[in-house]
Parts: structure tokens; sequence; C-alpha cells
């Protein structure tokens, strides 16, 4: 006999199936959505993650960037501060300059005022004497003698004052002038006897050196690599490889350039100091130029020296324009622009005599 269960078994085996099989398919889509749903959350939780740390990056990079751009700012006003500072020092030095110029302006004014007083008082005894054409002439050379004592007083010109002595000499051709004639030939003698100073090509030179100042270059735009230069000479045309090698191998030695520049220190000057370094050279340059035209020997020496000096220290003197410049001083600095000067007033002293014994021998 066969056995009931197994024979049943077949039959509930295919009446199960049929149950199960709906079960089984509604199981699987919710197991689908859970997955899908726990890779979404995944995403989304790396998603937020990754937001949080570019945020966080981002944060940090601002923050940086922040300290730096404080940085930076604190730098900067220092070196505004700085260059305040000098442009101030400088501008006390112009502010002194000009001060010692005005002195000496006020100075060449009274001179000027003395001297239209006293030519306005010979006019005035011109006037009074043009009764008389020998004290006319007497009147005009003492006049000229006058104006050539002032010419070697205040300015040293000995040319205009052998003119005006030459002038005075051709005014007393009478005979009865004859002494007053070799005594002023006399004086003039000894005016012609001196050596000579051109102070318009001094003056000449001078404005020279002034209009040059603004194309001299400064040492510290200076910048020479020899060692380079020779190596690219050397070989123009080789081996790509090896003039790639021996150019990287030049640009490393290059980035730390070691230079004895024969200088103690190489100031470093901002553009606005460079303007006021060069504005004050000219007026080291002008005031040695007022000085030669008032024979102050002592500050035309001392001007030309400070003004070698700021070349030597500040420009490049390799360069041809800047050597020029300082030889071109240092030949001025060597000149001399004052001469001992003879006593002329022999002349002036013999002519008002002989007017004044005159005027009483006609009284």
């Amino acid at each position: 006999m066969s056995d009931p269960i197994q024979q049943s078994s077949p039959a509930n085996q295919s009446s199960a199936t049929p149950e199960a099989a709906p079960a089984a398919a509604a199981r699987k889509p919710h197991r689908n959505r859970v997955g899908e749903l726990l890779s979404r959350l995944t995403l989304t939780h790396l998603t937020l993650l990754v937001l949080v740390v570019v945020f966080v990056w981002q944060w940090l990079d601002a923050h940086s960037q922040l300290n730096l751009t404080q940085q930076q700012v604190a730098r900067r006003l220092f070196e505004v501060e700085t260059a305040t500072k000098t442009s101030q020092l400088l501008l006390a030095q112009n502010q002194e300059l000009v001060r010692e110029l005005g002195g000496k302006l006020s100075l060449l004014e009274t001179r000027y005022a003395e001297t239209q007083n006293q030519r306005a008082a010979l006019e005035s005894l011109y006037q009074e004497m043009s009764g008389s054409r020998e004290q006319t002439a007497l009147a005009e050379v003492e006049q000229m003698l006058l104006i050539a004592g002032q010419q070697l007083q205040l300015s040293g010109n000995v040319r205009a004052a052998l003119i005006a002595m030459q002038q005075a000499e051709s005014r007393l051709q009478r005979p009865v002038f004859a002494k007053l004639r070799q005594r002023i030939d006399l004086d003039a003698a000894k005016l012609r006897a001196l050596p000579s100073v051109d102070v318009a090509a001094i003056n000449l030179r001078l404005d020279g050196v002034i209009a040059a100042v603004d194309k001299l270059e400064l040492a510290q735009d200076t910048r020479v690599q020899p060692q380079q230069a020779a190596a690219a000479a050397a070989d123009p045309a080789g081996n790509a490889w090896k003039r790639f090698w021996r150019e990287l191998w030049q640009e490393t030695r290059n980035m730390v350039v070691i230079e004895n520049t024969g200088r103690q220190e190489m100031p470093l000057l901002s553009p606005t100091q460079a303007f006021f370094l060069r504005e004050n050279l000219k007026l080291r340059l002008l005031s040695a130029r007022m000085a030669l035209l008032t024979r102050d020997e002592v500050s035309f020496r001392r001007d030309l020296k400070t003004s070698q000096e700021w070349l030597k220290r500040y420009f490049d003197i390799r360069s041809a324009a800047s050597a020029q410049a300082l030889g071109t001083l240092q030949k001025l600095a060597a000149s001399n622009i004052v001469i001992d000067l003879p006593d002329i007033s022999g002349s002036l002293e013999a002519v008002r005599n002989y007017r004044v014994s005159h005027e009483r021998g006609a009284q």
C-alpha cells in the first residue's frame, strides 16, 4: 500500500505553490524599495558630508586669505609711514636750503639797493656839474671807476671792471688829464695780469649736469648678470639639451646673487624718494651756480662735493651718463672761481682829489 501522505504531497505542493507566489512577489518589491531607500539615504549623507567638507575648506581658505591680507595691509602701512618720514626729512632739508638761498638773495638785494643809491647820487652829482665840460667828464669817470670797483667787490667780474676802466680812460683824452690816465692805466694793467675765470663756461657745464639729472640711472635699478651673458655668447648654437640644462643651471645659480658694489650699503628708494632725490640734487647744483655768480668758493665747493657724494651713493656711476656727470662735477670742483683781486681804489681817489682841487680853484 502506498503511503497516503506521500500520495497527497504532490497535490499539496501543487496547491501550495499558487498561494505562495503572490506573497513572494509582494515581498520582493518591498525589499527593492528598502534597498533603494537605503542607497538614497547613503547618497544624501555623502552629499551632505562633501558639502560640509567643502564649506569647512572654503572657510579655512577665506580665513587664511584674510590673515594674509591683514599682514599685507600692515606691511604696506609700515612702508607708507617710513616713506612719509623720509619725505618729511627731505622737505625739512629743502626748507633749510631755501632759507639759506633766501639769505643770500636778501644780501644781494641789499647790495643792489646800495648800488642804486650810489648811482642816483652820482646822477644827481652829474646834473649839478653839467655846467662844466671838465666837471662832467670827471663825474663820468668817477662813476665808471665806482662801477668798476663794485664789479670787483660784489661779483669779482674782472672783465666788466676792466671795460669800465677803459671807458673811463677814453673820457680823459685831453692833455690836462694825462696823470689821471696814467693812474687808471696802472690799475687796468693790474687787472689784465690776473688769471681769467670763465664763469659763463662753468655755468654752462652746470646747466648740462642739471638737465641730465632726470635721465641718470639709479643704482638700485641696475642688475647685471655677466656669467649668463658670457655663457650665451660662448655657445649660441649648441645642443638644445645642453642649452636647456645650462640655462636651468644658470637660473638656479642666479636665484641668489651676491654682488660686490664697493659700498657699505645699497639704499633702496621708493619712486617718491627717487623723485625728491633728483630734485634735491638739482637744488644743490643750482646753489652751486649761485655761489659761482657771487664768487662764494666755499659754498661752491661744498655743494659740488655733496652732489658728487649723492651721485656715488644713489646713482649707477658705471653708466656713461652718470660717469660723465660725475667727471664734470669733479673738474668743476677743482677749478678756482676766486682770485686775489688788486686794489683799484687809487684811480678813484685820484679822480676825486683832482675834482675837489679843481672845484676849489674855480671858486
